[in-house]
C-alpha cells in the first residue's frame, strides 16, 4: 500500500518502508516505481538524523566516562546501555523518517 508521492511525478508510489530506506540528502535514494526518478528524504530528516547522532554519541561517551554509575552489585550494565545508544543510532532516524519527512528529489548521481 503506498500512502506517500513522488516528488517528481506526483504518484503514491512510496510506502512507510521504501520512505525509510531512501536515506537523507547524502544517500543515491530509492528509485520512484512509475518515473525512475530516485528520491530521498529531505532537508528535515538530514538535520535531525544529525542531530540525533550527535546526542546519542554524547550518550556513549558519557556512559564511557562515568561508567561507575551504571553497575549495580557485580554487574556493569555499560555495555547495554551502549549498545542500545548505539541501535538507536540506526533505527530511531529511520522509523521518524518513515513517518515525518517530505521526500524530495536526489541531488546525487
Amino acid at each position: 500500500m503506498s500512502i506517500y508521492r513522488c516528488p517528481h511525478c506526483g504518484e503514491k508510489t512510496f510506502n512507510p518502508f521504501t520512505k525509510a530506506v531512501a536515506g537523507q540528502l547524502n544517500s543515491k535514494g530509492r528509485p520512484c516505481k512509475k518515473c525512475g526518478v530516485r528520491c530521498v528524504n529531505g532537508k528535515g530528516a538530514t538535520v535531525f538524523n544529525m542531530l540525533y547522532c550527535l546526542v546519542a554519541f554524547a550518550g556513549v561517551v558519557y556512559t564511557y566516562l562515568h561508567y561507575e554509575k551504571f553497575a549495580v552489585g557485580d554487574v556493569n550494565y555499560e555495555i547495554f546501555v551502549v549498545a542500545g545508544l548505539i541501535l538507536s543510532i540506526i533505527l530511531v532516524p529511520r522509523i521518524v523518517n518513515a513517518f515525518c519527512f517530505r521526500m524530495e528529489e536526489a541531488i546525487r548521481l
